[in-house]
């Protein structure tokens, strides 16, 4: 048997797991629903490049948008900005704006993840908002991340103890954290896009010096429901 146990996750399995919907804004610390602009905001950081641990010997291309910070932050050697929050409150509040998570994908995939579109931005003090793919260049080019699709896939449920039926959703689990990926290197996060990990071997991105804040900088993410959806 297998370590985790992984199932689609929607409302109805967060109401098992005894997560409460979320209800006003402001119900959940660090993250903002704003219903009448269709947008949640998360409180982030601009996340270090290179990790202060000698198992991290290089700085990794990113592959990740947004988790946990390092130790606890499964990606947090390859992301662009790190946050505090649980994963699967991002979840709840986007299904508080009418939202359904569809299914997130893992490795090399004949299908490729489902689920509502969204728009990512950094907002950056000041009150600027920069769509994600502005902050992130090809490493050889430096040519900007070419525009793609963020799915709402929601995270998979994973059951952690093999002697346990007790399940949990993946992306809280401990040493995971995951918000936002670019690639399907995990499907224990809550977004994935349409590249493919084929892509991973020739897309190696970093982070935009020229736009994005210094590392440590406070700073929101945005997740904008486009008009019409």
């Amino acid at each position: 048997m297998s370590r985790f146990l992984v199932l689609c996750v929607g409302l109805p399995a967060l109401a098992a797991l005894g997560i409460p919907a979320v209800g006003a804004e402001g119900d959940t610390p660090g993250v903002a629903v704003d219903k009448a602009r269709r947008t949640v905001t998360i409180d982030a950081r601009v996340a270090p490049r290179k990790i202060d641990d000698p198992r991290y010997k290089e700085i990794y291309p990113i592959e990740v948008v947004a988790c946990w910070p390092f130790p606890k932050g499964q990606k947090a050697h390859e992301t662009v900005v790190t946050i505090e929050v649980k994963p699967s409150a991002v979840h709840k509040a986007l299904e508080a704006l009418g939202l359904k998570p569809g299914t997130p994908v893992m490795g090399e995939s004949k299908d490729p993840p489902r689920g509502p579109a969204v728009n990512v931005y950094v907002e950056v003090p000041g009150g600027k908002r920069i769509p994600i793919e502005r902050l992130l260049v090809d490493k050889r080019t430096g040519r900007p991340m070419p525009k793609v699709q963020w799915r709402f896939t929601g995270s998979v449920l994973s059951q952690p103890d093999p002697n346990s039926e007790k399940k949990e959703y993946g992306a809280d689990l401990p040493m995971t954290g995951t918000l936002i990926t670019i690639f399907p290197v995990t499907n224990q996060t809550v977004f994935q896009t349409n590249l493919t990990m084929k892509e991973e071997k020739y897309v190696k991105l970093e982070t935009n010096k020229r736009l994005l804040p210094k590392e440590g900088t406070p700073v929101k993410l945005v997740l904008e429901v486009p008009a019409g959806k």
